[in-house]
C-alpha cells in the first residue's frame, strides 16, 4: 500500500508564495494520476488540483491561474506551486493518489491513497 508524506506548508502573509512536495512510497508519481485537496476548518474536503496519467491538469475555480501541480519523475515528487496567496487558501493540504475508475479528478473520494497533510496558513 502506497504511503504518502507532504511537507512544505507554513505560514505566509498574503501574497505570497509556497510549494508543497508529497513523497510517495513504493508509488510511482509517472504512473499514476496525483492530486491535492484541502480541508480549512468547519469547511468540506476539496480538490485543488489534479494530474492525469495523460498529463491533463484539472483546477479548481478559485486556485486557476495561481496555483501550479507538477512532478519530478527522477525525485519522484508531487509538487503544488502556490502564488498569490490569499487568506481563504488557509488549510490543512493533502496529497493524493490513485484515481478510482469513474471518478472526477477533484472528486473528493476519487482516489485510493491520502497522506496525513501539511498545515498552510496565510495571514492578511
Amino acid at each position: 500500500q502506497a504511503q504518502l508524506v507532504e511537507s512544505g506548508g507554513g505560514s505566509v502573509q498574503a501574497g505570497g508564495s509556497l510549494r508543497l512536495s508529497c513523497a510517495p512510497s513504493g508509488y510511482a508519481v509517472s504512473k499514476n494520476s496525483m492530486a491535492w485537496f484541502r480541508q480549512a476548518p468547519g469547511k468540506e474536503r476539496e480538490g485543488v488540483a489534479a494530474l492525469g496519467l495523460s498529463g491533463i491538469t484539472k483546477y479548481a475555480d478559485s486556485v486557476k491561474g495561481r496555483f501550479t501541480i507538477s512532478t519530478d519523475n527522477a525525485k519522484n515528487l508531487l509538487y503544488l506551486q502556490m502564488d498569490s496567496l490569499k487568506p481563504e487558501d488557509t488549510a490543512m493540504y493533502y496529497c493524493a493518489a490513485s484515481l478510482r475508475s469513474g471518478y472526477g479528478y477533484l472528486s473528493n473520494d476519487a482516489y485510493r491513497y491520502w497522506g496525513q497533510g501539511t498545515q498552510v496558513t496565510v495571514s492578511s
